[in-house]
């Protein structure tokens, strides 16, 4: 376990793949053709809850249980994009078991804008 601190950044990147795409489309049950069927440029579009999970996959690596997730889909983002994310930790509450954390999350696409942006509270146990 890693003791969060007010100021601390964690990033991850990824592109998502149109394997990963369709995936989710199966395990959601979300088959719209924009997720399904690929644009004119051989692009599906990614499910926003698959760009979220972006900022899960770096709670889950600082062992955060998330109490509340409040996320804005920004931009599109599509099959092959590289999405850089971002939490900074904004705020952290030291308890007898655990730390009560804050945080912010913005995820970026190739050319720096912003797709998704999110804010979270939850708690790391102490070890």
């Amino acid at each position: 376990m890693h003791e969060p601190t007010e100021g601390d950044r964690h990033s991850f990147e990824r592109a998502f793949t149109t394997d990963d795409v369709r995936r989710f489309a199966d395990l959601s049950q979300d088959t719209q053709p924009r997720h399904t069927e690929p644009d004119a440029d051989g692009r599906l579009l990614v499910h926003g809850l698959l760009t979220a999970t972006l900022p899960t996959k770096i709670g889950g690596d600082l062992e955060v249980l998330a109490r509340t997730m409040t996320f804005e889909f920004v931009r599109p983002v599509y099959t092959g994009e590289t999405i850089a994310c971002t939490l900074t930790i904004t705020a952290v509450t030291e308890r007898d078991d655990r730390y009560d954390i804050e945080g912010e999350v913005v995820c970026e696409n190739e050319d720096g804008e912003a797709v998704l942006t999110a804010s979270l509270e939850g708690l790391v146990e102490k070890a």
